[in-house]
């Protein structure tokens, strides 16, 4: 055997051990030379008569996340090249045969007449995952970090190795739909209860608790494999299983709204393949599969939710030449809700906090939020009562600024006060060191302006959070006129150690996030100005693939802050820059009728104790005029809240606000939701076609204004058949 990937050696007792442990990887990923040496191991196993069986571990800290998703990329492109050359036929064969040789590689396991064990620890996802599925019995660690599960839906996938056949043989159907539907990482215990796993070891003891299975006698064949085999859920159409899959598809249609065809995939590949033999099966899935990796939404989901978002989590925004910074303390000024979300978030990395505000009694407030945040997760049993006391040790709350002369940042989350924050920032600058970096987390306000009261320009950035700051990944670092690269390389490296994803973004009021939401949240009010009746609105946003309607965003990030926002933008900008028809829906609900959103449990919605959100009836009633809901063009709803939204992302590429189209779609998917099975807002133009898309929006701007209009950049794009991808990596070269 040739292998570089594992470690191959056998026990006096016959026992084999693959170690899998690839050299120059912090992480296990199964590639074309992996797959080759797990062909070779196999063979070796099955023709080799001392061999009573196997045991696969890892060399890592991790089993492994699964495949490399930059390979199936490289099989659709293949597709692509060779439906050109030869024709569709000769490609489409070719793209099957490679598509399921992962899924024939862990049959030939699975039969190969030799046991197979699994012995893991760390996550065990996706392809790793089927691989440990195929062997025939399967131990975990007990330690807090062992994750399994076949999270390719999030991606626009869904288990091509076998996942979806053997899951659905090991667990009552409904069971086995909602994993393969919902794609988390599952700890140890509850696997087991789930079924997908034996054994629950500690880590030391997995590989010899595996090894001893063997020794004992442990099957080479299967369950599925055993004459008589029945399914948990039994069969198909049997009267039980019935009671399965009319609930099944009405879930996929309410979760989906069909914007996925990969879930809708995962169905029919559950339902067919339960009522065949196993070989017939998988074979039935790999059908599934090759359709689905040449579909649109996964080579789009692909693209931004694994391979660009890995680029930016690693660092390709970072200016190269600036060394990696030692952040050991940061201040965070402000402890109201975002403020402590922070201090919290930075505590939670290791790193010391200086949480100040007005008075001690504020600052311990914040750092109060912080005890209920990780007292959450002790509840939850994903962390220990040891690392609650680790976490608020390392969070200072206090009232004076000069507890901050130690800190290598600071960010304030004070106000949106230009003048409060100009007062903050002076304080600041007063006691830290001259080497320290000072962010600011505004939502709106420009930062070339907030950083006129800063003695030292070079060292001010933006750093954005979004709220809540706990639970949202997205981070927007906002370079301002004069921030030097030491900076931006210090915010980079922060928002890594925090291990959230970042975007670089150049200076503008609203920066990229905040105005794509403006736009989709003013297009709500524009339709609800209008007459549409609210509930298409808001089922509308959701059947565009929005997490949420615009009316019900609305809510969530306050009435009365985006009325604010609008005064604001008005007294700074002109009378001109403010929809008038938007500010008097906002002054309206705000001024008049008392309803700030969810903060006052009264917005566009009522929030009743102990009771589901419900739209506010007095809504009618703002409305001048009220459209019969049949003679609503519900696709076109649709169309204008996705449409406005891509096009104001197109405006900042525009603007040079956005120079990585990389950073628009990821920051458009985690920031604000915008459709995940698009691919973001840059995706969601590139893979309708500019010129498809242009037109689209001029027949929108002929019916419903000039915030349909155009940009010149994008018109100029859809005239030469360009896409955003492909200028950016011309700008590159």
């Amino acid at each position: 055997m040739t292998l570089t990937d594992f470690r191959f050696e056998t026990d006096p007792d016959g026992i084999a051990l693959a170690t899998w442990d690839m050299p120059g990887r912090s992480m296990n990923v199964i590639t074309e030379g992996v797959m080759d040496q797990l062909e070779q191991i196999v063979e070796q196993v099955a023709s080799d008569p001392t061999i009573k069986g196997c045991v696969i571990a890892t060399g890592k800290d991790n089993f492994s996340g699964g495949a490399d998703l930059t390979m199936l990329q490289g099989l659709r492109d293949l597709y692509v090249g060779l439906a050109k050359e030869k024709g569709e036929q000769v490609a489409m064969q070719s793209f099957f045969d490679e598509s399921r040789k992962l899924s024939l590689l862990y049959r030939k396991l699975e039969t190969c007449g030799k046991p197979f064990a699994a012995a893991i620890h760390g996550v065990c996802l996706g392809g790793a995952f089927e691989l440990a599925l195929a062997c025939q019995y399967r131990v975990v660690s007990d330690d807090a970090s062992t994750r399994v599960g076949l999270p390719e839906i999030k991606v626009g996938l869904f288990p091509g190795g076998g996942g979806t056949q053997r899951v659905a043989r090991l667990m009552q159907t409904g069971d086995a739909l909602q994993m393969l539907f919902k794609g988390e990482q599952i700890r140890a215990p509850m696997a087991k209860g789930m079924g997908l796993i034996h054994a629950v070891a500690p880590q030391a003891e997995i590989v010899e608790r595996a090894k001893a299975w063997i020794r004992e006698g442990g099957s080479a064949v299967a369950p599925w494999d055993v004459p008589k085999f029945k399914a948990p859920s039994g069969k198909v159409y049997s009267p039980a299983g019935m009671m399965i899959w009319p609930p099944a598809n009405a879930i996929y249609r309410r979760e989906t709204h069909d914007n996925y065809p990969a879930a809708k995939a995962i169905l029919a590949s559950v339902y067919e393949g339960l009522q065949l033999p196993m070989d017939l099966a998988l074979q039935v899935e790999s059908r599934y599969f090759a359709h689905i990796l040449r579909s649109t939404e996964a080579a789009a989901m692909i693209r931004t939710l694994f391979i660009s978002m890995g680029e930016l989590n690693k660092g390709a925004r970072r200016p190269k030449d600036v060394p990696a910074t030692d952040l050991r303390k940061v201040g965070v000024i402000g402890a109201g809700f975002m403020g402590a979300g922070v201090a919290y978030v930075t505590a939670q990395a290791g790193i010391e906090v200086v949480l100040v505000d007005q008075s001690v009694e504020a600052a311990e407030k914040g750092k109060a939020y912080a005890h209920t945040l990780i007292t959450g997760q002790i509840n939850k049993g994903r962390a220990k009562t040891a690392d609650r006391e680790a976490l608020l040790g390392r969070i200072q709350a206090t009232a004076d600024y000069g507890a901050l002369a130690e800190c290598d940042l600071v960010i304030e989350a004070v106000f949106e006060d230009p003048r409060v924050k100009a007062e903050v920032i002076q304080k600041v600058e007063a006691v830290i060191r001259p080497d320290a970096i000072f962010a600011s987390n505004t939502s709106t306000l420009p930062i070339t302006g907030l950083a006129k009261a800063s003695q030292r320009p070079a060292q001010f950035v933006g750093i954005h959070f979004f709220s809540p700051v706990e639970k949202m990944m997205l981070v927007e670092i906002i370079k301002g006129e004069a921030t030097g690269d030491a900076a931006l390389a210090a915010a980079l490296d922060y928002v890594r150690l925090i291990k959230k994803t970042p975007i670089v973004v150049n200076d503008a009021r609203g920066f990229f996030a905040n105005r794509c939401v403006g736009a989709y949240i003013l297009e709500g009010h524009k339709m609800l100005a209008e007459g549409v009746p609210p509930a298409m609105i808001e089922s509308a946003g959701r059947q565009a693939g929005m997490p949420v309607g615009p009316l019900s965003l609305n809510d969530e990030v306050a009435l009365d802050l985006v009325l604010k926002i609008a005064k604001a933008t008005e007294a700074q900008v002109g009378q001109g820059a403010v929809d008038p028809a938007q500010k008097a829906i906002l002054a309206e609900m705000v001024e008049n009728q008392g309803r700030l959103g969810r903060k006052n449990r009264k917005g566009f919605y009522d929030y009743p104790e102990g009771a589901p959100k419900r739209l506010w009836p007095g809504l009618k009633e703002l409305q001048p005029n009220r459209l019969d809901p049949d003679a609503v063009d519900f696709t076109e709803l649709k169309q204008r809240l996705l449409v406005v939204q891509a096009l104001e992302a197109a405006r900042t590429v525009g603007e040079g606000v956005v120079t990585d189209p990389r950073e628009a779609d990821v920051g458009s998917i985690l920031g604000f939701g915008f459709a995940p099975f698009t691919g973001g807002t840059l995706s969601y133009i590139d893979f309708m076609g500019a010129a498809a898309f242009v037109d689209l929006a001029r027949s929108l701007e002929a019916k419903h204004g000039p915030r349909f209009h155009v940009p010149d950049n994008l018109a100029a794009m859809a005239e030469r058949g360009g896409t955003f991808y492909a200028g950016a990596e011309k700008r590159a070269a």
